[in-house]
Protein backbone atom coordinates (compact mmCIF):
# COMPACT_ATOMS: atom_id res chain seq x y z
CA UNK A 1 0.00 0.00 0.00
CA UNK A 2 0.90 3.66 -0.25
CA UNK A 3 0.58 5.91 2.79
CA UNK A 4 1.25 9.54 3.58
CA UNK A 5 1.94 10.88 7.05
CA UNK A 6 2.38 14.16 8.91
CA UNK A 7 4.47 14.45 12.08
CA UNK A 8 4.53 17.50 14.35
CA UNK A 9 5.53 18.16 17.96
CA UNK A 10 5.33 21.37 20.02
CA UNK A 11 8.98 22.38 19.54
CA UNK A 12 9.43 20.84 16.10
CA UNK A 13 13.03 19.95 16.92
CA UNK A 14 13.44 16.27 17.76
CA UNK A 15 10.17 14.35 18.17
CA UNK A 16 8.92 15.49 14.76
CA UNK A 17 11.82 13.96 12.86
CA UNK A 18 12.24 10.89 15.05
CA UNK A 19 8.58 10.01 14.48
CA UNK A 20 8.99 10.49 10.74
CA UNK A 21 12.01 8.20 10.62
CA UNK A 22 10.26 5.55 12.70
CA UNK A 23 7.22 5.56 10.40
CA UNK A 24 9.38 5.32 7.30
CA UNK A 25 11.30 2.34 8.66
CA UNK A 26 8.18 0.58 9.91
CA UNK A 27 6.36 1.01 6.58
CA UNK A 28 9.36 -0.26 4.63
CA UNK A 29 9.68 -3.27 6.93
CA UNK A 30 5.99 -4.10 6.34
CA UNK A 31 6.38 -3.83 2.56
CA UNK A 32 4.54 -0.54 2.12
CA UNK A 33 5.50 2.88 0.73
CA UNK A 34 5.15 6.05 2.79
CA UNK A 35 5.85 9.74 2.29
CA UNK A 36 6.13 11.87 5.44
CA UNK A 37 5.66 15.62 5.83
CA UNK A 38 7.50 16.93 8.90
CA UNK A 39 5.89 20.11 10.19
CA UNK A 40 8.92 21.10 12.25
CA UNK A 41 10.49 24.33 13.44
CA UNK A 42 12.43 24.65 10.18
CA UNK A 43 9.21 24.65 8.17
CA UNK A 44 8.06 21.78 6.01
CA UNK A 45 8.06 20.57 2.42
CA UNK A 46 4.36 19.85 1.84
CA UNK A 47 3.31 16.53 0.42
CA UNK A 48 2.47 16.78 -3.25
CA UNK A 49 -1.12 16.55 -4.41
CA UNK A 50 -0.19 13.42 -6.40
CA UNK A 51 1.19 11.70 -3.28
CA UNK A 52 -1.96 12.50 -1.33
CA UNK A 53 -4.25 11.38 -4.15
CA UNK A 54 -2.40 8.07 -4.51
CA UNK A 55 -2.35 7.36 -0.78
CA UNK A 56 -4.46 4.54 0.61
CA UNK A 57 -4.49 6.10 4.11
CA UNK A 58 -3.06 8.96 6.15
CA UNK A 59 -1.20 8.83 9.46
CA UNK A 60 -1.18 11.92 11.69
CA UNK A 61 1.48 11.60 14.41
CA UNK A 62 1.14 15.00 16.03
CA UNK A 63 0.83 16.64 19.43
CA UNK A 64 -0.23 19.95 17.87
CA UNK A 65 -2.77 21.01 15.28
CA UNK A 66 -1.86 19.71 11.81
CA UNK A 67 -1.62 22.55 9.31
CA UNK A 68 -3.79 22.35 6.17
CA UNK A 69 -5.45 19.16 7.33
CA UNK A 70 -8.27 19.64 4.86
CA UNK A 71 -5.94 18.39 2.09
CA UNK A 72 -6.54 14.86 3.36
CA UNK A 73 -10.35 14.99 3.46
CA UNK A 74 -11.92 11.74 2.29
CA UNK A 75 -8.87 9.60 3.06
CA UNK A 76 -8.88 6.99 5.83
CA UNK A 77 -6.99 8.52 8.73
CA UNK A 78 -5.11 7.27 11.79
CA UNK A 79 -4.35 9.84 14.48
CA UNK A 80 -1.86 9.49 17.35
CA UNK A 81 0.77 11.45 19.23
CA UNK A 82 4.39 11.60 18.18
CA UNK A 83 5.38 9.37 21.11
CA UNK A 84 3.14 6.60 19.74
CA UNK A 85 4.92 6.82 16.38
CA UNK A 86 8.34 6.72 18.02
CA UNK A 87 7.52 3.90 20.41
CA UNK A 88 5.45 1.65 18.10
CA UNK A 89 5.39 2.89 14.53
CA UNK A 90 4.63 -0.62 13.27
CA UNK A 91 1.28 -0.57 15.08
CA UNK A 92 0.32 2.74 13.43
CA UNK A 93 1.26 1.40 10.01
CA UNK A 94 -0.87 -1.69 10.62
CA UNK A 95 -3.79 0.52 11.75
CA UNK A 96 -3.42 2.55 8.55
CA UNK A 97 -3.47 -0.64 6.46
CA UNK A 98 -6.58 -1.85 8.27
CA UNK A 99 -8.31 1.51 7.76
CA UNK A 100 -7.39 1.46 4.08
CA UNK A 101 -8.77 -2.03 3.55
CA UNK A 102 -11.99 -1.11 5.36
CA UNK A 103 -12.41 2.05 3.27
CA UNK A 104 -11.70 0.12 0.06
CA UNK A 105 -14.54 -2.28 0.84
CA UNK A 106 -17.10 0.39 1.74
CA UNK A 107 -17.14 2.40 -1.55
CA UNK A 108 -17.37 -0.84 -3.60
CA UNK A 109 -20.47 -1.96 -1.73
CA UNK A 110 -21.95 1.53 -1.95
CA UNK A 111 -21.34 1.78 -5.68
CA UNK A 112 -22.95 -1.62 -6.30
CA UNK A 113 -26.04 -0.70 -4.35
CA UNK A 114 -26.27 2.63 -6.20
CA UNK A 115 -26.27 0.84 -9.54
CA UNK A 116 -28.96 -1.68 -8.59
CA UNK A 117 -31.15 0.38 -6.26
CA UNK A 118 -33.78 2.58 -7.84
CA UNK A 119 -36.41 4.79 -6.32
CA UNK A 120 -40.12 4.72 -7.03
CA UNK A 121 -39.68 6.94 -10.09
CA UNK A 122 -37.09 4.75 -11.69
CA UNK A 123 -34.16 7.03 -10.76
CA UNK A 124 -31.31 5.88 -8.58
CA UNK A 125 -31.81 6.68 -4.94
CA UNK A 126 -29.20 8.98 -3.47
CA UNK A 127 -26.67 7.17 -1.33
CA UNK A 128 -25.88 8.94 1.94
CA UNK A 129 -22.30 10.08 2.01
CA UNK A 130 -20.10 8.66 4.72
CA UNK A 131 -18.80 11.14 7.28
CA UNK A 132 -15.30 12.41 6.71
CA UNK A 133 -12.69 10.46 8.68
CA UNK A 134 -11.47 13.64 10.35
CA UNK A 135 -14.89 14.18 11.89
CA UNK A 136 -14.90 10.64 13.22
CA UNK A 137 -11.44 11.11 14.68
CA UNK A 138 -12.42 14.35 16.36
CA UNK A 139 -15.55 12.76 17.76
CA UNK A 140 -13.55 10.01 19.40
CA UNK A 141 -10.77 12.28 20.69
CA UNK A 142 -11.18 13.08 24.35
CA UNK A 143 -11.66 16.63 25.60
CA UNK A 144 -8.35 16.40 27.42
CA UNK A 145 -6.52 15.38 24.25
CA UNK A 146 -8.02 18.22 22.23
CA UNK A 147 -7.24 20.74 24.97
CA UNK A 148 -3.63 19.58 25.14
CA UNK A 149 -3.23 19.86 21.37
CA UNK A 150 -4.66 23.39 21.37
CA UNK A 151 -2.35 24.51 24.16
CA UNK A 152 0.70 22.86 22.60
CA UNK A 153 -0.05 24.57 19.29
CA UNK A 154 0.22 27.92 21.05
CA UNK A 155 3.43 26.87 22.80
CA UNK A 156 5.00 25.66 19.54
CA UNK A 157 4.54 29.06 17.86
CA UNK A 158 5.70 30.89 20.98
CA UNK A 159 9.03 29.08 21.41
CA UNK A 160 10.91 30.87 18.56
CA UNK A 161 10.08 34.20 20.22
CA UNK A 162 11.34 32.79 23.51
CA UNK A 163 14.62 31.57 22.06
CA UNK A 164 15.34 34.71 20.02
CA UNK A 165 14.26 37.19 22.68
CA UNK A 166 15.86 35.41 25.61
CA UNK A 167 19.25 34.92 24.00
CA UNK A 168 19.33 38.51 22.68
CA UNK A 169 18.61 39.82 26.18
CA UNK A 170 21.25 37.51 27.65
CA UNK A 171 23.87 38.74 25.17
CA UNK A 172 22.86 42.35 25.93
CA UNK A 173 23.55 41.72 29.63
CA UNK A 174 26.87 40.10 28.75
CA UNK A 175 27.96 43.05 26.59
CA UNK A 176 26.47 45.99 28.49
CA UNK A 177 26.10 44.70 32.03
CA UNK A 178 22.96 44.18 34.10
CA UNK A 179 22.22 47.92 34.16
CA UNK A 180 21.41 47.95 30.43
CA UNK A 181 17.74 47.24 31.22
CA UNK A 182 17.49 50.40 33.35
CA UNK A 183 19.43 52.41 30.78
CA UNK A 184 16.99 51.50 28.00
CA UNK A 185 13.67 51.33 29.86
CA UNK A 186 14.39 53.66 32.77
CA UNK A 187 14.48 52.96 36.49
CA UNK A 188 16.91 52.64 39.37
CA UNK A 189 19.97 50.40 39.38
CA UNK A 190 22.37 50.27 42.32
CA UNK A 191 21.42 53.71 43.51
CA UNK A 192 21.57 55.37 40.09
CA UNK A 193 18.39 56.60 38.38
CA UNK A 194 18.07 56.29 34.61
CA UNK A 195 15.43 58.14 32.60
CA UNK A 196 15.34 55.60 29.80
CA UNK A 197 15.46 56.15 26.06
CA UNK A 198 12.14 57.20 24.60
CA UNK A 199 13.20 57.43 20.95
CA UNK A 200 14.31 54.09 19.53
CA UNK A 201 16.34 55.93 16.90
CA UNK A 202 18.67 57.12 19.70
CA UNK A 203 19.33 53.64 21.08
CA UNK A 204 22.58 52.94 19.25
CA UNK A 205 24.07 56.33 20.05
CA UNK A 206 23.08 56.43 23.73
CA UNK A 207 23.21 52.78 24.78
CA UNK A 208 25.40 51.18 22.13
CA UNK A 209 24.95 47.75 20.61
CA UNK A 210 23.96 46.36 24.01
CA UNK A 211 20.99 48.71 24.10
CA UNK A 212 19.89 47.62 20.63
CA UNK A 213 20.20 43.94 21.57
CA UNK A 214 18.18 44.47 24.73
CA UNK A 215 15.43 46.43 22.97
CA UNK A 216 15.03 43.87 20.20
CA UNK A 217 15.06 40.98 22.67
CA UNK A 218 12.59 42.59 25.06
CA UNK A 219 10.27 43.38 22.15
CA UNK A 220 10.32 39.70 21.17
CA UNK A 221 9.59 38.80 24.79
CA UNK A 222 6.67 41.22 24.88
CA UNK A 223 5.06 39.11 22.15
CA UNK A 224 5.08 35.86 24.13
CA UNK A 225 1.61 36.10 25.62
CA UNK A 226 -0.12 37.50 22.48
CA UNK A 227 1.46 34.81 20.28
CA UNK A 228 0.58 32.06 22.78
CA UNK A 229 -3.02 33.27 22.91
CA UNK A 230 -3.35 33.86 19.17
CA UNK A 231 -2.12 30.43 18.15
CA UNK A 232 -4.12 28.58 20.78
CA UNK A 233 -7.13 30.16 19.07
CA UNK A 234 -5.63 29.26 15.69
CA UNK A 235 -5.33 25.62 16.74
CA UNK A 236 -9.00 25.64 17.72
CA UNK A 237 -10.63 27.70 14.97
CA UNK A 238 -8.02 28.08 12.19
CA UNK A 239 -7.08 31.50 10.77
CA UNK A 240 -10.18 33.43 11.91
CA UNK A 241 -9.06 32.76 15.50
CA UNK A 242 -5.69 34.52 15.19
CA UNK A 243 -6.85 38.15 15.42
CA UNK A 244 -9.15 37.81 18.47
CA UNK A 245 -6.60 35.54 20.13
CA UNK A 246 -3.76 38.04 19.74
CA UNK A 247 -5.96 40.93 20.84
CA UNK A 248 -6.97 38.93 23.92
CA UNK A 249 -3.32 38.17 24.64
CA UNK A 250 -2.35 41.85 24.36
CA UNK A 251 -5.13 42.75 26.79
CA UNK A 252 -3.99 39.99 29.14
CA UNK A 253 -0.50 41.50 29.15
CA UNK A 254 -1.87 45.01 29.64
CA UNK A 255 -3.87 44.11 32.76
CA UNK A 256 -1.12 41.95 34.26
CA UNK A 257 -2.79 38.58 33.68
CA UNK A 258 0.40 37.19 32.12
CA UNK A 259 0.65 33.63 30.87
CA UNK A 260 -2.49 32.47 32.65
CA UNK A 261 -4.39 35.28 30.96
CA UNK A 262 -2.90 34.30 27.61
CA UNK A 263 -4.07 30.72 28.02
CA UNK A 264 -7.59 31.81 28.96
CA UNK A 265 -7.88 34.48 26.27
CA UNK A 266 -6.71 32.00 23.61
CA UNK A 267 -9.30 29.45 24.66
CA UNK A 268 -12.01 32.13 24.83
CA UNK A 269 -11.17 33.39 21.35
CA UNK A 270 -11.15 29.86 19.95
CA UNK A 271 -14.54 28.97 21.40
CA UNK A 272 -16.11 32.29 20.32
CA UNK A 273 -14.88 31.89 16.75
CA UNK A 274 -15.94 28.24 16.63
CA UNK A 275 -19.43 29.34 17.69
CA UNK A 276 -19.59 32.13 15.12
CA UNK A 277 -18.51 29.79 12.32
CA UNK A 278 -21.53 27.58 13.03
CA UNK A 279 -24.00 30.39 12.34
CA UNK A 280 -25.82 29.91 9.03
CA UNK A 281 -25.73 33.10 6.93
CA UNK A 282 -26.87 33.99 3.39
CA UNK A 283 -24.41 33.10 0.65
CA UNK A 284 -23.75 36.78 -0.09
CA UNK A 285 -22.60 37.37 3.49
CA UNK A 286 -20.57 34.15 3.80
CA UNK A 287 -17.67 35.60 1.80
CA UNK A 288 -17.01 38.40 4.28
CA UNK A 289 -17.58 36.37 7.45
CA UNK A 290 -14.01 35.10 7.96
CA UNK A 291 -12.26 38.39 7.15
CA UNK A 292 -14.65 40.99 8.60
CA UNK A 293 -17.58 39.74 10.65
CA UNK A 294 -15.94 36.97 12.68
CA UNK A 295 -12.78 38.95 13.63
CA UNK A 296 -14.88 42.03 14.44
CA UNK A 297 -17.38 40.28 16.68
CA UNK A 298 -14.84 37.91 18.24
CA UNK A 299 -12.36 40.69 19.07
CA UNK A 300 -15.12 42.67 20.80
CA UNK A 301 -16.48 39.69 22.75
CA UNK A 302 -13.05 38.46 23.84
CA UNK A 303 -11.91 41.97 24.74
CA UNK A 304 -15.06 42.60 26.76
CA UNK A 305 -14.71 39.34 28.67
CA UNK A 306 -11.01 39.93 29.39
CA UNK A 307 -11.49 43.52 30.59
CA UNK A 308 -14.75 43.17 32.47
CA UNK A 309 -15.21 39.56 33.56
CA UNK A 310 -12.18 37.26 33.77
CA UNK A 311 -9.14 39.51 33.40
CA UNK A 312 -8.87 40.86 36.93
CA UNK A 313 -9.32 37.52 38.75
CA UNK A 314 -6.70 35.96 36.49
CA UNK A 315 -4.34 38.89 37.11
CA UNK A 316 -4.82 38.42 40.86
CA UNK A 317 -4.05 34.70 40.55
CA UNK A 318 -0.98 35.45 38.42
CA UNK A 319 0.22 38.00 40.96
CA UNK A 320 -0.36 35.58 43.83
CA UNK A 321 1.63 32.85 42.08
CA UNK A 322 4.46 35.28 41.35
CA UNK A 323 4.52 36.44 44.97
CA UNK A 324 4.57 32.81 46.14
CA UNK A 325 7.53 32.06 43.90
CA UNK A 326 9.31 35.19 45.09
CA UNK A 327 8.66 34.12 48.70
CA UNK A 328 10.35 30.75 48.26
CA UNK A 329 13.79 30.92 49.83
CA UNK A 330 16.25 28.94 51.88
CA UNK A 331 14.90 25.52 52.76
CA UNK A 332 11.86 25.63 50.45
CA UNK A 333 13.18 27.00 47.16
CA UNK A 334 15.03 23.81 46.31
CA UNK A 335 11.75 21.89 46.48
CA UNK A 336 10.44 23.85 43.51
CA UNK A 337 13.64 23.16 41.60
CA UNK A 338 13.34 19.46 42.36
CA UNK A 339 9.71 19.36 41.25
CA UNK A 340 10.52 21.07 37.96
CA UNK A 341 13.36 18.59 37.48
CA UNK A 342 10.97 15.68 37.94
CA UNK A 343 8.62 17.18 35.35
CA UNK A 344 11.42 17.77 32.83
CA UNK A 345 12.44 14.10 32.98
CA UNK A 346 9.01 12.48 33.31
CA UNK A 347 8.23 12.29 29.59
CA UNK A 348 11.51 13.52 28.05
CA UNK A 349 10.16 16.30 25.88
CA UNK A 350 6.45 15.50 26.10
CA UNK A 351 3.56 17.58 27.48
CA UNK A 352 4.65 17.45 31.14
CA UNK A 353 8.14 18.49 30.13
CA UNK A 354 6.66 21.39 28.14
CA UNK A 355 4.57 22.54 31.12
CA UNK A 356 7.74 22.81 33.22
CA UNK A 357 9.56 24.60 30.40
CA UNK A 358 6.69 27.06 29.92
CA UNK A 359 6.72 27.70 33.68
CA UNK A 360 10.41 28.54 33.41
CA UNK A 361 9.70 30.92 30.54
CA UNK A 362 6.98 32.63 32.56
CA UNK A 363 9.38 33.07 35.48
CA UNK A 364 12.05 34.41 33.13
CA UNK A 365 9.60 36.91 31.65
CA UNK A 366 8.86 38.14 35.17
CA UNK A 367 12.57 38.56 35.92
CA UNK A 368 13.31 35.28 37.78
CA UNK A 369 16.34 33.74 36.06
CA UNK A 370 16.94 31.04 38.71
CA UNK A 371 13.88 28.99 37.68
CA UNK A 372 14.93 29.06 34.03
CA UNK A 373 18.41 27.90 35.01
CA UNK A 374 16.94 24.97 36.96
CA UNK A 375 14.66 23.97 34.09
CA UNK A 376 17.42 24.04 31.47
CA UNK A 377 19.91 22.16 33.64
CA UNK A 378 17.34 19.51 34.54
CA UNK A 379 16.53 19.08 30.85
CA UNK A 380 20.19 18.51 30.00
CA UNK A 381 20.66 15.80 32.62
CA UNK A 382 18.68 12.80 31.19
CA UNK A 383 20.63 12.31 27.93
CA UNK A 384 23.94 12.99 29.67
CA UNK A 385 23.24 10.52 32.48
CA UNK A 386 22.26 7.83 29.99
CA UNK A 387 25.32 8.49 27.86
CA UNK A 388 27.51 8.13 30.95
CA UNK A 389 25.80 4.86 31.88
CA UNK A 390 26.55 3.35 28.47
CA UNK A 391 30.22 4.10 29.09
CA UNK A 392 30.37 2.96 32.73
CA UNK A 393 28.58 -0.38 32.23
CA UNK A 394 28.57 -1.16 28.52
CA UNK A 395 27.42 -4.77 28.99
CA UNK A 396 24.06 -3.63 30.35
CA UNK A 397 23.13 -2.08 27.01
CA UNK A 398 22.60 -3.31 23.47
CA UNK A 399 24.85 -2.19 20.65
CA UNK A 400 22.10 0.13 19.39
CA UNK A 401 21.72 1.67 22.85
CA UNK A 402 25.46 2.25 23.06
CA UNK A 403 25.32 3.98 19.68
CA UNK A 404 22.41 6.09 20.92
CA UNK A 405 24.51 6.96 23.97
CA UNK A 406 27.19 8.49 21.75
CA UNK A 407 24.65 10.84 20.19
CA UNK A 408 23.14 11.57 23.62
CA UNK A 409 26.31 13.40 24.72
CA UNK A 410 25.78 16.13 22.15
CA UNK A 411 22.00 16.18 22.55
CA UNK A 412 22.26 16.56 26.31
CA UNK A 413 24.86 19.31 26.13
CA UNK A 414 22.56 21.13 23.70
CA UNK A 415 19.51 20.89 26.03
CA UNK A 416 17.64 18.44 23.81
CA UNK A 417 15.99 16.16 26.36
CA UNK A 418 14.58 14.00 23.56
CA UNK A 419 17.98 12.30 23.34
CA UNK A 420 16.74 10.07 26.18
CA UNK A 421 13.74 8.73 24.22
CA UNK A 422 15.38 5.59 22.71
CA UNK A 423 16.30 4.36 26.19
CA UNK A 424 13.01 5.34 27.85
CA UNK A 425 10.98 3.65 25.11
CA UNK A 426 12.91 0.39 25.36
CA UNK A 427 12.90 0.08 29.17
CA UNK A 428 10.56 2.70 30.68
CA UNK A 429 10.11 1.13 34.14
CA UNK A 430 13.83 1.30 34.84
CA UNK A 431 14.88 4.31 32.80
CA UNK A 432 12.23 6.93 33.58
CA UNK A 433 12.53 6.78 37.41
CA UNK A 434 16.31 7.01 37.05
CA UNK A 435 15.97 10.07 34.83
CA UNK A 436 13.57 11.71 37.27
CA UNK A 437 15.94 11.12 40.20
CA UNK A 438 18.84 12.72 38.36
CA UNK A 439 16.90 15.70 37.03
CA UNK A 440 15.30 16.37 40.42
CA UNK A 441 18.78 16.42 41.95
CA UNK A 442 20.01 18.88 39.33
CA UNK A 443 16.99 21.19 39.59
CA UNK A 444 17.17 21.30 43.39
CA UNK A 445 20.92 21.99 43.39
CA UNK A 446 20.67 24.79 40.81
CA UNK A 447 18.09 26.59 42.93
CA UNK A 448 20.02 25.94 46.13
CA UNK A 449 23.21 27.30 44.53
CA UNK A 450 21.34 30.34 43.19
CA UNK A 451 22.64 29.86 39.65
CA UNK A 452 20.87 31.97 37.02
CA UNK A 453 20.25 31.81 33.29
CA UNK A 454 18.84 34.73 31.29
CA UNK A 455 18.89 32.47 28.21
CA UNK A 456 15.93 30.11 27.77
CA UNK A 457 17.79 27.62 25.58
CA UNK A 458 21.23 26.66 24.38
CA UNK A 459 22.52 24.30 27.07
CA UNK A 460 26.28 24.27 27.50
CA UNK A 461 26.72 26.67 24.58
CA UNK A 462 25.30 29.60 26.59
CA UNK A 463 27.13 28.80 29.82
CA UNK A 464 28.99 32.10 29.45
CA UNK A 465 25.70 33.86 30.16
CA UNK A 466 24.95 31.78 33.26
CA UNK A 467 25.38 33.24 36.72
CA UNK A 468 27.60 31.03 38.97
CA UNK A 469 28.58 28.85 35.99
CA UNK A 470 30.84 26.50 37.95
CA UNK A 471 28.11 25.66 40.46
CA UNK A 472 25.68 25.29 37.57
CA UNK A 473 27.96 22.71 35.92
CA UNK A 474 28.43 20.96 39.29
CA UNK A 475 24.63 20.61 39.55
CA UNK A 476 24.41 19.13 36.03
CA UNK A 477 27.28 16.73 36.77
CA UNK A 478 25.69 15.64 40.06
CA UNK A 479 22.36 14.86 38.36
CA UNK A 480 24.19 13.04 35.57
CA UNK A 481 25.96 10.81 38.12
CA UNK A 482 22.70 10.15 40.01
CA UNK A 483 20.96 9.14 36.77
CA UNK A 484 23.81 6.87 35.80
CA UNK A 485 24.06 5.29 39.24
CA UNK A 486 20.33 4.63 39.55
CA UNK A 487 20.08 3.15 36.08
CA UNK A 488 23.10 0.88 36.47
CA UNK A 489 21.76 -0.29 39.84
CA UNK A 490 18.24 -1.14 38.66
CA UNK A 491 19.47 -2.77 35.47
CA UNK A 492 21.87 -4.95 37.48
CA UNK A 493 19.33 -6.13 40.07
CA UNK A 494 17.88 -9.54 39.38
CA UNK A 495 19.37 -9.97 35.93
CA UNK A 496 22.62 -11.04 34.37
CA UNK A 497 24.68 -8.64 32.32
CA UNK A 498 24.37 -8.90 28.56
CA UNK A 499 27.21 -10.76 26.86
CA UNK A 500 29.78 -8.63 25.12
CA UNK A 501 28.72 -10.00 21.71
CA UNK A 502 25.00 -10.88 21.96
CA UNK A 503 23.41 -13.31 19.56
CA UNK A 504 21.88 -11.48 16.56
CA UNK A 505 18.53 -13.27 16.98
CA UNK A 506 18.28 -12.01 20.55
CA UNK A 507 18.86 -8.38 19.79
CA UNK A 508 17.52 -7.85 16.28
CA UNK A 509 13.95 -6.82 17.25
CA UNK A 510 15.07 -4.48 20.02
CA UNK A 511 17.88 -3.08 17.94
CA UNK A 512 15.50 -2.39 15.08
CA UNK A 513 13.10 -0.51 17.38
CA UNK A 514 15.85 1.57 18.94
CA UNK A 515 17.36 2.29 15.54
CA UNK A 516 14.01 3.60 14.33
CA UNK A 517 13.65 5.78 17.40
CA UNK A 518 17.16 7.12 17.27
CA UNK A 519 16.63 8.17 13.65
Amino acid sequence: MKFVAVTACPTGIAHTYMAAEALEQAATAAGHEISVETQGSAGSAPLSADDIAAADAVVFAADVDVRDRERFAGKPQVTAGVKAAINDAAALVEQAATAARSAADTPTDTAASAETSEGPGGEPEPVPSAPEPETAVDAHAGAGTRLRQWLMTGVSYMIPFVAAGGILIAVAFLVGGAEIAAVVDGGDFRGVHYDGISDPADLLGEAGIAGVLFKVGSTAFDMLVPILSGFIAFGMADRPGIAPGIVGGLLASAIGAGFLGGLVSGLLAGFVVMGLKRIKVPRGVAGVMPVVVIPLVACFVVGLLMLVVVGEPIAAAQSGMTDWLAGLSGGTAWLLGGLLGLMMAFDTGGPVNKVAYTFGIAALASGDTVIMAAVMAAGMTPPLGLALATVVRRRLFTRAERDAGKAAWLLGLSFITEGAIPFAAADPLRVIPSLMAGSATTGALVVAFGATSPAPHGGIWVVGLVGSPLLYLVAVAAGMVVTCGCLVAVKSIGRRERPARPEPAAVAPEQGLIGAQQG
